[in-house]
């Protein structure tokens, strides 16, 4: 159950204003400065705030928390409003702490696991338009560049319909992740605030 909890957290907003955005020019060209730019980003220390909207609730759901990424393949996502929930992802090992309760699992197995788990760790390293699990188009408009995400493999098709990644041109930053499931349950991840290439402590990418 709990792997099924990190995928929900996940799945599911459309994109506000996705009309503003027109097909980027020289794509090739975006993709190759934004390669370049996550290569120099060693860490990211980032608040961020997730709004949920379920098809069965007529109220959306958010919480707040810290996000953390460290070369290579560590990630620590800790929900702290309005509720404690630590998701830590320790290269092919994943730990999750619920209250009290700590449960450890490996990233492969389970193979949808898997491949959410690299979806996460796309958006942190810069290699979103790597991922074969995805057919993607590059958007721009006057500010940001937008990765629409069409999921091409059973599995991913089993947990989204689409996914929006949000990419900041003055920086290359991922902003806001947006993501559409098959239930019509929405999820937006917006990204504050994010820090980079401070000293992360070991101790962070670890639950006790």
């Amino acid at each position: 159950m709990r792997k099924l909890f990190f995928i929900l957290l996940l799945t599911g907003m459309a994109v506000s204003g996705f009309a503003q955005y027109k097909p980027a020019g020289n794509e090739a060209a975006v993709k190759a400065r934004f390669g370049a730019a996550a290569r120099q980003i060693n860490s990211i220390a980032s608040d961020f705030t997730q709004v949920k909207t379920l098809s069965l609730l007529s109220e959306k759901v958010t919480s707040k928390g810290k996000f953390y990424f460290k070369k290579n393949n560590l990630v620590r996502m800790e929900y702290t409003t309005p509720y404690q929930y630590l998701m830590v992802i320790n290269g092919s090992k994943v730990s999750i702490k619920d209250g009290q309760k700590t449960n450890k699992m490996s990233a492969g197995s389970s193979k949808m696991f898997q491949q959410a788990n690299q979806l996460m760790m796309d958006c942190a390293k810069g290699t979103v338009f790597d991922n074969p699990n995805f057919s993607v188009k590059l958007l721009e408009n006057g500010s940001s560049y937008l990765a629409d995400m069409t999921p091409v493999t059973r599995e991913m098709k089993a947990l989204f319909k689409s996914v929006k990644v949000i990419l900041q041109k003055s920086n290359f930053l991922v902003s806001q992740v947006q993501m559409v499931d098959n239930r019509g349950d929405n999820t937006v991840i917006s990204y504050s605030g994010q820090q980079l290439n401070t000293a992360l402590p070991d101790a962070l990418f670890t639950i006790r």
